[in-house]
């Protein structure tokens, strides 16, 4: 495709383009900044007749300031002239202007325009100066900003002679900002025609390059250019390059939050993997009868509002909680490492256990026989067979368990007590000091032990094989426990599920007390007050998650296919791109969001449309993995015998590929659905007056200890995930392929 012909073609069409794009790129600015100088220089004139009739230096601080009223962010000196020394003296005004005008003053520019305005003439200066907005008491701006400067003459009351002058200055800004709105306009117009005119003279089915270029264009737009934005600012310091924040950010002070977030990321993981590993291995390689019911509420945490559990220890065991005041009357607290380790292991074992699951699962059972059967005992079986090929899905766990951990940020602000993670420090840096450039640097710190783990973790299981060939798969599993060893397994996991659920009723229970650990007396003042306040944050939470659950299922889909099934340039690097959303801790998300659709052309804080693309982009590695897991499994004799037919690739995407991968599509959106109903971190920093999130407001109201409508709003968030999830379930059945049946020795 690559032919001499087809390159000429299309450097010419291309360079045609670009000069074209360029010349209208320059007039429509250069038009425009002609239009804006004489625009402000008659408004100037105009404002110069509105000299106050009495000419007292009061009436002049009054006029003065107006002038920010004819022109935004200008400002303007009062000068008045001095006929014994012949010059022209700054008399009252902005602090701006004057310290512009005494530094300057000397200069020919200066001079000849003090000259024209004794001769009545106004001028406006050819240069722009750098002008110190912050010395005005009524701006808290800290800029020094390029303005234009302007002198107009102040007649005396004959309106022949000149008794002073103005000074006035322009911020240059609103131009500037103008042009580079052109600017970012005129190069997305030629990357975009580049790109498709590169799609129609180089591939064979133009389609599909447009598929692939518009996922290109998803992923650096709303991933790689928001992680650049956040990073150039974290090097950044009042406008100019500076290691400033990061050496703040490597300070001692910080390092300790690190170090606590390390400590806590490796309790809670090591922890949660040895439950979710018991708990996995009671359900799928012992003869236990109830592993629906314990399947279920053993993923019960995972699809809750993460700090519901949070919410529910306060309840129970906080300062004024029933267990430990009312009937214990204990001193110690909750709060610290030891009951951020209890909650975030209740909330992420479920991580754990689904993991290891699908690894138990899928080991072929023929080779514990053989150990069985070659006279090894049920533990030497499991600790050198059965643990060892469970290393991937263990070490996998780990690290999903880990990564978590790291980036959870409301359990920590409500149970931390004096116990410091970073994932607060860089939430607190944002909403306190809105200092994005500080908790951008905290939040990249974050990351480098996510990074360093899941390194270790590849390296580890590639020095390894945990391949077991066989022909065809066993569906009969030999037990390796006994009895009691099972029964106690089985005690313990009851144990621990009725903790969890007593926590769930907790929270049910908090709905109906007037005041807890005040007043237990039952009401039902909570719902009605609660849903009250509530009901715009539940009613745009359920819109925007519904919006977001079908956009991130087809997209992921759609990405599945063409990784899978196609060939073209970059595809590895677009897969990175698309999982790197589930490596970056939510905090980054969301900062580095308010950082990169901050302004134009893509204005998008403040509004849904970013909580969606939020919702979208975060959920949609999950969703990229099942769809190429379920791909995997599929014949692609099958699509390309439609393709031979004359089916287009949207048209196999419809109606072959979409029907194959069913329970991977709705699987992908009621995650997809879950996750968005539940989300936090990233959502903490998008919410704007307008667009509002369940989760946050019973943050807040947790915060402000505002128990019972907390429990209300989460109860009710608890139910709407519950009933989507469970219908989803319906929908997905399972289809029984991976059942084994357990035979006993």
């Amino acid at each position: 495709m690559f032919t001499k012909k087809r390159i000429l073609q299309f450097c010419a069409a291309a360079l045609i383009f670009l000069l074209a794009d360029f010349w209208m790129y320059s007039t429509l600015s250069s038009d425009f900044r002609s239009y804006e100088a004489e625009r402000n220089f008659n408004e100037i004139e105009l404002f110069a007749q509105t000299v106050p009739d009495e000419r007292t230096p009061q009436d002049f601080a009054r006029w003065v300031p107006t002038v920010k009223d004819i022109i935004p962010g200008a400002r303007a000196l009062y000068l008045t002239f001095d006929e014994q020394s012949f010059n022209f003296i700054p008399e009252s005004g902005s602090e701006t202007v004057n310290a512009l005008f005494q530094a300057y003053s000397s200069t020919p520019e200066f001079q000849k325009a003090m000259e024209s305005v004794y001769y009545l003439e106004p001028m406006k200066l050819g240069s722009t100066y750098q002008a110190d907005y912050s010395l005005d008491p009524d701006t808290i701006s800290a800029d020094t900003i390029k303005s234009q400067v302007y002198f107009v003459p102040i007649v005396d009351e004959t309106g022949y002679q000149v008794s002073g002058a103005a000074m006035i200055i322009v911020p240059s800004s609103t131009a500037t900002g103008y042009s580079n709105l052109l600017k970012t306009l005129f190069i997305a117009a030629a990357v975009v025609f580049l790109g498709i005119l590169l799609v129609l003279t180089f591939t064979r089915d133009p389609l599909t390059g447009f598929m692939v270029l518009g996922l290109f264009g998803i992923v650096l737009v709303f991933i790689a250019y928001p992680l650049v934005e956040a990073i150039r600012l974290s090097f950044m310091k009042d406008g100019v390059f500076s290691l400033q924040t990061w050496k703040e950010s490597l300070s001692p002070t910080y390092m300790v939050a690190l170090w606590g977030s390390l400590r806590l990321g490796v309790l809670t993981a090591t922890i949660s993997t040895l439950v979710g590993f018991m708990f996995a291995f009671l359900i799928e390689r012992t003869s236990f009868k109830k592993k629906k019911l314990m399947t279920t509420m053993a993923t019960m945490p995972v699809i809750s509002p993460p700090f519901s559990l949070s919410l529910s220890i306060i309840l129970l065991f906080g300062n004024n909680g029933l267990i430990s005041k009312q009937l214990l009357h204990l001193n110690t607290s909750i709060y610290g490492l030891g009951g951020l380790t209890i909650v975030q292991v209740i909330g992420m074992f479920p991580i754990a256990f689904m993991t290891i699951s699908g690894v138990l699962r899928q080991i072929d059972s023929t080779v514990e026989d053989a150990s069985l059967d070659l006279s090894a005992t049920r533990w030497q079986t499991f600790k050198e067979i059965t643990l060892p090929l469970s290393v991937p899905g263990i070490l996998s766990a780990w690290l999903l368990v880990f990564t978590n951990s790291l980036a959870d940020f409301a359990n920590p602000l409500l149970l931390s007590g004096d116990y410091r993670v970073l994932s607060t420090e860089a939430y607190m840096l944002v909403t306190g000091r809105s200092n994005l450039g500080a908790g951008s640097a905290l939040s990249f710190i974050l990351l480098m032990p996510t990074l360093t783990a899941f390194l270790v973790q590849r390296n580890w299981v590639a020095k390894k094989s945990y391949v077991t060939v066989t022909g065809k798969p066993s569906t009969t599993l030999t037990e390796l426990t006994n009895k009691p060893v099972r029964v106690a397994l089985e005690t313990f996991s009851w144990i621990f599920l009725g903790f969890i659920a007593s926590l769930y009723l907790t929270i049910v229970a908090g709905c109906f007390v007037v005041n807890w650990g005040i007043d237990y007396s039952f009401t039902l003042a909570n719902w009605g007050e609660a849903v009250s306040r509530g009901w715009t944050s539940i009613r745009d939470t359920v819109t925007l998650a519904a919006i977001a659950t079908p956009t991130a299922g087809l997209l992921a889909m759609l990405a599945a296919m063409l990784i899978v099934r196609k060939k073209f340039p970059g595809k590895r690097f677009l897969e990175m791109l698309i999982m790197t959303p589930y490596a970056i801790p939510g905090t980054l998300i969301g900062i580095s969001y308010i950082l990169a659709f901050n302004r134009q052309p893509l204005l998008l804080v403040g509004t849904g449309a970013i909580i969606v693309i939020n919702y979208v982009i975060r959920e949609l590695p999950v969703g990229l993995e099942n769809g190429i897991t379920a791909l995997h499994q599929i014949d692609p004799a099958i699509e390309e015998s439609a393709a031979d037919l004359g089916a287009d690739v949207p048209t196999v995407f419809k109606t072959i590929v979409l029907p194959l991968i069913r329970p991977a599509f709705l699987s992908s959106m009621s995650y997809t659905f879950v996750r968005s109903m539940t989300a936090v971190s990233a959502i903490i920093f998008l919410i704007s007056a307008r667009w509002n999130h369940l989760t946050v407001l019973i943050f807040n109201f947790s915060e402000n200890l505002r128990f019972g409508l907390a429990s209300v709003l989460s109860t009710i968030l608890i139910v709407i995930v519950l009933s989507v999830w469970g219908l989803m379930q319906v929908v997905v059945r399972d289809d029984k392929l991976t059942q084994k049946t357990i035979s006993t020795r």
